[in-house]
């Protein structure tokens, strides 16, 4: 794939709200909602970014299940971990923060999976909207817990 100097973007209007999708190069680095795109970056639709979009559509219409593209990822050792982890997390289903905690090895770290969570960059690509508070409560979520509950229900309308 081509090296950039920056990243490039685009903006996506999806079911959610306006989505700010980011590529450097390499992969996929963020995926927003309304935020403004990192200052060194150029919008400019590139293979990946349409790629992107595209799958975000197939997901939206319950098509698609799983996301197929590069991502690249930068975060603590943790952080990364705690992502991989939300990787596995099937369409549908979801996990509590403990069991996502248990499952990187880090039982007792169930706040910090929650504040990884929050850091993650490429939100519905890291499923953290499939993370929930061990009493089944939506717990937090970056983009509120009206969307948090829209992509729960999306999946659940979608399984089989």
């Amino acid at each position: 794939m081509k090296r950039y100097d920056g990243s490039r973007f685009c903006r996506w209007h999806s079911p959610i709200g306006t989505l700010v999708i980011v590529e450097d190069g390499e992969g996929i680095t963020k995926l927003s909602l309304a935020e403004n795109a990192p200052a060194d970056s150029r919008e400019e639709m590139t293979p990946l970014l349409w790629e992107a979009v595209q799958q975000l559509s197939e997901y939206f219409v319950g098509k698609r299940k799983e996301f197929s593209l590069p991502l690249s990822l930068h975060g603590t050792p943790f952080q990364l971990a705690d992502w991989e982890a939300l990787r596995t997390i099937p369409y549908g289903e979801t996990r509590s923060y403990r069991q996502i905690a248990e499952q990187i090895g880090k039982p007792k770290a169930c706040r910090a999976v929650g504040m990884a969570n929050h850091k993650n960059p490429i939100a519905i690509m890291i499923p953290c909207h499939r993370v929930i508070a061990a009493d089944r409560s939506l717990g937090g979520y970056g983009y509120g817990p009206k969307v948090k509950r829209f992509l729960l229900e999306l999946e659940k309308r979608h399984i089989g």
